[in-house]
């Protein structure tokens, strides 16, 4: 039986239709969705949007064998290591070839939180899935994850049931084009992985 902090109130699933739209629409809209990973994981508060024009974006300067499934359909799984020490989620967006796609950052823990707990060695629950490489660890998402389509398992992602307040500022540990308000996160909410500024 999967532990829930509370009971579940799931939109329906996504699907790649939700995704194959621009990543700057697609990202605000994932603030309040649900993501489930073989049933752990939680309301997805804080993501960032990469657009193939992007210079800071994996795809800018086109397809490797790391970033390939960028450039295929929306709705699957970018997966890759960050510093060589973290992995970190991606949802590819938009039309095929438009290398795209949403980081997400971080998750306020619903379900499966024990074996959250156990994976990332924290009880605290503000700590489990503050930041993309924690979620990843949390969910135990890994590179062989990276292709897997969004819509089937072990992957769950389940559209929000109400609209948040949305704060949007600038994306985070990045030096180029970071100076652009593609971070988009849940106002207020203390699962963040960093606040944003004014709020």
């Amino acid at each position: 039986m999967i532990e829930t902090k509370s009971p579940a109130k799931f939109g329906k699933r996504l699907d790649k239709q939700f995704f194959g739209r621009s990543v700057h629409k697609v990202a605000p809209e994932l603030i309040g969705a649900t993501l489930l990973f073989e049933g752990s994981g939680g309301i997805i508060v804080e993501v960032e949007a990469y657009h193939h024009t992007d210079p800071a974006a994996h795809s800018y300067n086109g397809p490797t064998a790391r970033n390939r499934v960028m450039f295929g359909p929306p709705g699957f799984a970018y997966v890759y290591r960050s510093y060589g020490i973290h992995w970190c989620a991606n949802f590819v967006c938009e039309a095929e070839g438009s290398a795209s796609a949403v980081l997400i950052r971080a998750l306020e823990p619903t379900h499966g939180l024990a074996a959250m707990r156990r994976r990332r060695d924290t009880e605290g629950e503000r700590a489990l899935c503050s930041g993309p490489g924690k979620l990843c660890e949390a969910l135990a998402i890994a590179g062989q994850h990276s292709g897997l389509p969004l819509d089937r398992q072990p992957f769950a992602v389940h559209a929000r049931t109400q609209i948040p307040e949305i704060a949007i500022g600038i994306r985070i540990g990045i030096t180029k084009a970071a100076d652009r308000p593609w971070r988009y996160g849940l106002k207020g909410s203390r699962f963040l992985s960093k606040p944003f500024a004014g709020s």
